[in-house]
């Protein structure tokens, strides 16, 4: 029995297209070497489910589980994350042109964009250990703020965008100081695929 083999999908942009924010060397690193452990160690997985599931070893199934939720979701996460992040000074980074609807329902929600932001940076701010921040759509048609620990993904909610949390993501250029990081992030946000997103959910051309 074949199972899925996924690969490592290409940034949209080059490595040093989100410099002065975020470095080419972490980009870099974080693409070729992170994203690409977590699609190896997927895949493994899922082959070792397969051997599994053919010779009835629930033991082994029940072990699968966790390496498979990890990596998967750091597959997942990691994907979302590339599409989420623009060129610095590009025309997405723009919210007024990029996310006329979103940010619409940004100042409806929050009051203002910048109320949004200075809520959303409290949260990435707040995450004990490695995890994400996510920005959601519930079923309902909520905006939410979540957070995630480890690489656990978005369930039951459409990710409209979510921020790397992971020291790998940042320390090798803001060391200890989390906070610029937090703050430099929203330079090279993509807000044309936050309405995309917004609008019709992942369904709308994300693919892994």
């Amino acid at each position: 029995m074949s199972t899925q083999k996924y690969t490592l999908p290409p940034l949209p942009y080059a490595y040093d297209a989100l410099e002065p924010v975020i470095s080419s060397q972490i980009m870099t690193l974080h693409h070729q070497k992170h994203h690409q452990t977590y699609i190896t160690n997927l895949n493994a997985a899922l082959e070792a489910q397969s051997a599994a599931l053919q010779s009835a070893n629930i033991n082994s199934l029940i072990a699968l589980q966790q390496k498979i939720k990890f990596n998967g979701g750091g597959h997942i996460n990691h994907s979302l994350f590339w599409e989420n992040l623009a060129p610095y000074n590009s025309e997405h980074t723009n919210i007024d042109t990029a996310a006329p609807e979103f940010k619409n329902a940004l100042e409806k929600q929050y009051g203002s964009v910048e109320s949004f932001i200075k809520a959303f940076n409290a949260a990435l701010l707040g995450i004990q250990g490695s995890g994400w921040g996510w920005l959601v759509k519930a079923p309902e048609g909520k905006l939410e703020i979540v957070t995630t620990k480890d690489q656990d993904p978005v369930t039951g909610a459409v990710p409209i965008f979510g921020i790397d949390m992971w020291e790998h993501a940042y320390y090798l250029q803001y060391l200890n100081n989390k906070a610029g990081y937090v703050e430099g992030v929203w330079k090279v946000l993509n807000w044309g695929v936050a309405e995309e997103r917004f609008v019709k959910g992942t369904e709308g051309g994300f693919k892994l």
